[in-house]
């Protein structure tokens, strides 16, 4: 057999070769056996190319319907305050147009039982000129009282008359504004269902639990979200740029406790990311490895939670974490269609994209 010869000489010569390395051993210096390599630590890196899953798409779809819902849900509030303002001075109006109305009718019923007195009878009674001016002078404070309380009553019937119509305009702009919150919303869930196998609202996995309250990032002084462009510095090793609202939720968080390695600026891809305002918290210590468990994935739930009881006053758009996403709109919803590693289905980072 001509295989077996060329085998056994090989095995030969590992033979020999073991037997020489022993004997240098007990001949010489002991040999030092080196332990296993440990395993890395976790990488300080940013997800990948690709890192909120779904499609280019789905975000643009998902950030036009929070910020329509976000921009509606303001529209809505101002309009509910100057509801109330406007309900106030109808109120207020309608207690001076029940005075005026008294006036008016005292003023009627004292005609009525003395009967009207013209000026010319009035004027040719006076027996003597100091009556006559006496007489004189009293008609034209009845007749200036008179005219006084009439232009009152008119004037606050038209003040009422426009503040009701101005109220039926307000509660026409809220009803609109409750119309397109509705849109914005259906608009966000339609993108999910799509881009899901099956959209679910899920069980939220950052909870509602109790969390640390932030500062309210600053807003224009009607309560808009002024806009905001890739302007400050990104303190993370991202190294690039993002906006004002971003750094203030980033800065929050980490005074809220979340210290954990974070990226926020990346050049390339679509969604929030390029423009400056997203971030992605890693739930590691050490930065962005597999899915997080135990403790780590408890990090990342209560990050998740601290956003959401914060959304308003952070400017949150949305959050994913562990194949879910939160929406301003919606709650938790299910996330998935994304590339099934622990970055794209943020398993191993909490995605907070703010407006």
């Amino acid at each position: 057999m001509p295989v077996v010869a060329p085998v056994r000489r090989t095995a030969a010569r590992m033979a020999a070769l073991i037997a020489a390395t022993l004997a240098l051993g007990v001949a010489g210096a002991p040999i030092t056996v080196v332990p296993a390599t440990a395993a890395p630590p976790l990488t300080a890196r940013a997800p990948g190319d690709d890192p909120e899953g779904g499609t280019p798409a789905l975000r643009a779809q998902l950030e036009a319907a929070s910020k329509g819902w976000l921009d509606a849900k303001d529209a809505l509030a101002k309009s509910t305050a100057r509801q109330k303002k406007i309900n106030e001075q109808l109120t207020t109006i309608e207690k001076e147009l029940a005075v005026r109305d008294q006036k008016v009718g005292v003023i009627a019923g004292l005609a009525y039982r003395s009967g009207r007195l013209g000026p010319a009878s009035a004027l040719l009674t006076s027996d003597s000129p100091q009556n006559f001016m006496d007489r004189a002078a009293a008609l034209d404070a009845v007749a200036a009282n008179e005219d006084r309380e009439l232009r009152g009553l008119l004037t606050t019937r038209e003040q009422a008359n426009q503040t009701k119509t101005a109220l039926t305009r307000e509660i026409t702009e809220q009803r609109k504004q409750v119309a397109v919150m509705e849109k914005r919303k259906q608009q966000a869930e339609r993108a999910l269902s799509v881009a899901n196998s099956s959209s679910s609202s899920g069980g939220s996995s950052g909870g509602t639990t109790r969390s640390a309250t932030a500062k309210p990032a600053p807003r224009n002084a009607d309560g808009s979200w002024p806009p905001e462009s890739c302007s400050v510095n990104d303190p993370t090793p991202a190294d690039g740029c993002i906006t004002p609202r971003t750094l203030h939720a980033l800065n929050q968080a980490k005074a809220a406790g979340f210290t954990r390695y974070v990226s926020c600026y990346r050049p390339g891809g679509s969604g929030e990311h390029p423009k400056g305002r997203a971030c992605d918290f890693a739930a590691q210590k050490n930065g962005f490895g597999g899915d997080a468990t135990g403790g780590d994935r408890t990090y990342g739930n209560n990050l998740a939670a601290y956003f959401i009881n914060n959304a308003d006053r952070l400017g949150v758009l949305y959050v994913i974490w562990y194949r879910q996403i939160w929406l301003p709109s919606s709650g938790w919803k299910s996330y998935s269609g994304a590339g099934g590693d622990p970055s794209s289905d943020h398993t191993n980072h909490v995605h907070l994209s703010v407006y």
